[in-house]
């Protein structure tokens, strides 16, 4: 029978030593291991739930600026650059069926990689995808069809995962879909089953139902603070994990916007993409820019202590966040690159110091969970 998850909460809050084997560091520990071999495995995640399990990259490649509105993309430059973050040990792509030739791309790579590489590379390369399906009536030759099209997108025989998307939670066929598509994982032309953009409630009702789910993406980064207030907890309860995006805000969290005077038209960055406007709001909504600027200004002295970059520490900040299992950076793939940046995530290790500071800067913005509601409920607000 399926568990209750509010019954296994109800148990576990009033225990102390529940957190106790969880082996990665915790923001504001005192006590940290700084060995090379604790640096590189924390390079891999793996999300599991029952038998299923697979293991990921944790700081993912983002696809979504694949889809257009970011500039034009070449397919070869943009696969030849895929190896490159492939070769450079960041081998987990994050896509979705609408996300433009996402997928398209991703079947091009993969052959690459399966003609060019050893099979011990190929073991490595994760591919996740996501389903955004209207809520219509959700039949098994419904979902079916809608798998098999990104399984041949994707030039895959079983998808590593498939993330599932619902817009309407007064629409229970969320469930029918996710039993289905756990029937396809039964098949084996699914690896993993998990989530995108659920609240809290969903996600404890969907684990009730049996579902098991390994992982549920979200927006999440150090303005965006909404997972840690109620859906981290059940995460780490539960075992599912987050996968995290806007972790660098579009961009507006790097050296490129500090100081920038947006008031003024042509005198700084322009917010020319789908993202920086996307994250514009989140800024505005929690506290402006004025206030974004002191915290940039926080996060600089951070990075130059550390003699890394202003992302490099924003998405280290999230990683070590409760219930995080890997974060995500857009990837413009053949028209720009932050590999170095990206794998100097691994290596950095944020002190006490740091992170007071960075807690001192952001609590001086609005709760976004109070402002917006929670996880994904800015995706289905009237």
């Amino acid at each position: 029978m399926p568990v209750s998850v509010h019954s296994v909460i109800a148990t576990n809050l009033a225990t102390t030593g529940f957190y106790r084997n969880v082996s990665r560091r915790r923001i504001g520990s005192s006590s940290v291991n700084c060995s090379v071999e604790t640096k590189e495995a924390d390079r891999w995640a793996k999300l599991k739930n029952g038998n299923d399990s697979l293991e990921i990259c944790r700081v993912l490649n983002g696809m979504w600026q694949t889809s257009g509105g970011w500039g034009k993309i070449d397919r070869n430059d943009a696969v030849e650059a895929m190896l490159r973050y492939a070769d450079a040990g960041l081998s987990t792509f994050d896509m979705a069926d609408h996300y433009g030739p996402a997928e398209d791309l991703y079947g091009i790579f993969i052959n690459r990689v399966r003609r060019e590489r050893p099979p011990e590379y190929l073991e490595k390369i994760k591919g996740l995808t996501k389903w955004v399906p209207p809520p219509v009536k959700m039949t098994s030759s419904y979902v079916r069809q809608n798998i098999d099209i990104s399984r041949k997108r994707m030039d895959v025989a079983s998808l590593d995962m498939l993330q599932f998307h619902w817009w309407d939670y007064a629409n229970d066929g969320y469930l029918d879909a996710l039993k289905h598509l756990t029937d396809l994982k039964e098949e084996g032309k699914i690896k993993t089953v998990a989530l995108t953009n659920f609240d809290t409630k969903r996600l404890e009702i969907i684990l009730e139902n049996g579902i098991p789910v390994v992982s549920n993406q979200v927006q999440h980064s150090i303005v965006d603070m909404r997972p840690q207030q109620r859906m981290a907890q059940l995460c780490e309860l539960t075992g599912v994990k987050l996968i995290t995006y806007g972790t660098v805000m579009g961009g507006l969290l790097s050296e490129k916007f500090l100081d920038a005077n947006l008031t003024i038209p042509f005198a700084g960055p322009s917010l020319n993409t789908p993202s920086l406007q996307k994250y514009k709001r989140m800024v505005d909504a929690w506290g402006g820019w004025s206030l974004f600027q002191g915290l940039l200004r926080t996060m600089k002295s951070i990075a130059t202590k550390h003699g890394v970059s202003i992302p490099t520490v924003a998405v280290r900040y999230v990683l070590d966040q409760q219930g995080v299992g890997g974060s995500m950076i857009g990837v413009r793939l053949g028209l720009a690159e932050h590999i170095q940046d990206a794998n100097a995530i691994f290596s950095l290790v944020l002190d006490d110091e740091d992170v007071n500071s960075i807690q001192e800067a952001t609590k001086k913005g609005k709760n976004l969970l109070q402002v917006i509601g929670d996880c994904g409920d800015e995706y289905r607000r009237v």
